[in-house]
């Protein structure tokens, strides 16, 4: 382990060193923000330059952010907890119930007291400032990164990602880790992995400076998280029994719901990350169906001809892929775009929790790695491609000098920054919570169940 740390070390190090000359370019506007049209010629010298207009709430972009925000949360309580649910066993049932409710619950409070300012204020290359902490400065007369929507309205929309985010990363470890030591090492990961790259790619940190494309979150929140749940299973190890005993899924009726209020989420998620009720936000959300749409089928079908059947778990498995792929790209490419991101996404994370996952010999209970991680990464890259203008995208925040190639090498290294980036900071987290708290639950508790042993309850009655 002291190996693979000092290796990540050294390699955040030299992306760090090769980023830092960027760091002096002019930061590219904001991500969540539509891209506009191409500046008018100069005006003459002598001709003082037109003042911005000043900040002013409009009804129908606050309306929209308010809904979008409550559409988020709608993802994480209840369709991520439902989602996650009924992919374990019924033992277990209430403890995956328990820790994606309660770390919303913790990371909402910490996105309060201090993730906001560190996330959004402060002009460094790496995290802000504290000017905002314990949301000083903040209040209804008081713009953020947006400024048709009064700051709290930021703030909560903000906010929800930060705790998804979090929350997504409880589906690798699923079925043996202590309670006590989820929180600890949500609260830790929270501070030193998502806020940080929250504020690099979002907050006019360095990814952003570069000109990285990220509209909704395939860095900050998918590839941030599927790192996270890689390191997690290795760390915690394998449930007893893993490769001898079948790990069925207790309730696929509850996994279907929870996908499906995913989905319906998963529009705040990404339309709402355009900041406004705009053609942005309509672009996003006609992506979003059709990136999912494109990969359930794909998946579905490449089940059906690996398998010779397909299954609703990979229908419902494949429906999250595309929308995870999608989340990047959603204002920036077009629709073909997107419906041909959605079919590649849906097949290569079938094969990233099939083959892959039998190659790295993890034991990632729900496959954060395999459908999060594995799909931002590919949603990431083809962003750099599908936002070109010739095949239909808008040409990401410079549509008049957008090039391609150099796109692509953008959107490269800012995936292998976030992983870096999040496998350091993983490392660390759960290295800490295991000195205070220890990870795994001991041998007895875990043939038990988790909901028993951990909470006292059960969520079935025979």
């Amino acid at each position: 382990m002291r190996k693979l740390l000092a290796s990540l070390a050294l390699g955040l190090g030299l992306l760090m060193g090769g980023a830092a000359a960027l760091a002096q370019t002019p930061a590219a506007p904001e991500p969540i923000a539509e891209s506009t049209a191409a500046a008018p010629a100069a005006a003459p010298a002598a001709q003082a330059p037109a003042a911005a207009p000043a900040p002013k709430v409009d009804s129908g972009d606050t309306a929209w952010m308010l809904t979008s925000t409550l559409l988020v949360i709608l993802m994480t309580i209840p369709g991520l907890a439902l989602f996650y649910g009924g992919l374990g066993r019924a033992k277990n049932m209430l403890s995956v119930l328990m820790q994606v409710f309660v770390v919303f619950a913790l990371v909402s409070l910490l996105w309060a007291l201090y993730g906001y300012s560190l996330a959004f204020s402060g002009e460094g290359r790496f995290v802000g400032d504290l000017s905002k902490l314990f949301l000083k400065g903040v209040g209804p007369e008081t713009f953020g990164a947006l400024t048709t929507i009064p700051e709290y309205v930021f703030l909560a929309f903000q906010g929800t990602f930060a705790a998804i985010t979090v929350a997504l990363v409880v589906g690798s470890f699923a079925e043996r880790m202590r309670f006590s030591a989820v929180l600890i090492f949500a609260l830790l990961w929270f501070t030193i992995s998502y806020v940080p790259m929250a504020h690099i790619v979002w907050g006019g940190g360095l990814l952003a400076q570069d000109g990285a494309l990220d509209f909704a979150g395939g860095t900050v929140v998918h590839i941030n998280a599927g790192i996270a749940g890689l390191v997690g299973a290795y760390m915690v190890g394998r449930r007893i029994g893993f490769g001898r005993e079948a790990f069925t899924p207790h309730s696929l009726t509850l996994t279907m719901v929870g996908a499906s209020l995913l989905w319906v989420g998963w529009f705040g998620f990404n339309a709402g990350s355009a900041g406004a009720a705009n053609a942005a936000a309509g672009l996003a959300f006609v992506n979003t169906v059709l990136a999912t749409a494109a990969a359930t089928l794909s998946w579905s079908a490449g089940e059906a001809l690996h398998k010779g059947k397909a299954s609703m778990l990979g229908a419902a498995s494949g429906a999250v892929a595309g929308l995870v792929a999608v989340t990047p790209a959603a204002g920036f490419v077009g629709p073909m775009g997107a419906i041909v991101i959605g079919l590649i996404a849906g097949l290569v994370c079938l094969w990233g929790v099939g083959g892959l996952k039998r190659m790295l010999r993890v034991d990632d209970a729900f496959d954060v790695f395999g459908v999060h991680g594995v799909g931002g990464i590919v949603g990431a890259i083809l962003t750099g491609v599908f936002a070109a203008q010739g095949l239909g995208g808008t040409g990401g925040l410079t549509p008049d000098t957008f090039n391609m190639a150099a796109q692509v090498w953008i959107q490269v290294k800012s995936v292998l920054f976030t992983v870096v980036w999040s496998a350091v900071a993983s490392i660390a987290a759960y290295k800490i919570a295991d000195l205070l708290v220890g990870l795994r639950v001991d041998e007895e508790s875990e043939r038990q169940g988790l909901d028993i042993s951990a909470h006292g309850e059960t969520a079935y009655h025979r």
